[in-house]
């Protein structure tokens, strides 16, 4: 198991869910689940909203991370390909990562994979940061 550090900000959705913030450092980020049965489908594989939140967190994450002065941010844009089935039981890592930076918005790409590193889904996000 992947050690974890503390979100920068206090999201109960987040922490219900059961993410975990694995690293978050130079415009990149991984957020980590456990998948299990509340986070299935019918189909008894993760629900597309989960998998969306993990890479929305992670490459929201890397953004933040290029500007410690950033406060709490907004998803202005998301777009996701879902590219293959994660099966309950495993472990997911979303890796976000932060291609460019202006004063208060961050342009981001993000990989899915479970444990076996099957790539499940990509994303791409514009996220807007408050200054504090």
């Amino acid at each position: 198991m992947t050690p974890s550090i503390a979100f920068p900000v206090d999201i109960p959705f987040i922490q219900d869910l059961g993410a975990e913030l694995v690293s978050s450092k130079d415009g990149r980020a991984v957020v980590a689940l456990d998948l299990a049965p509340r986070h299935l489908n019918s189909w008894q594989v993760a629900h597309g909203g989960v998998l969306m939140t993990l890479l929305d967190v992670a490459m929201a994450a890397a953004g933040r991370s290029l500007d410690p002065a950033a406060g709490g941010g907004v998803t202005v844009e998301m777009q996701t390909t879902f590219l293959q089935p994660a099966k309950g039981g495993t472990r997911l890592l979303a890796a976000g990562h932060a291609y460019h930076r202006s004063g208060t918005m961050s342009f981001c790409d993000g990989e899915l994979r479970d444990a076996d590193e099957r790539l499940i889904a990509k994303a791409m996000g514009i996220f807007k940061f408050q200054k504090l």
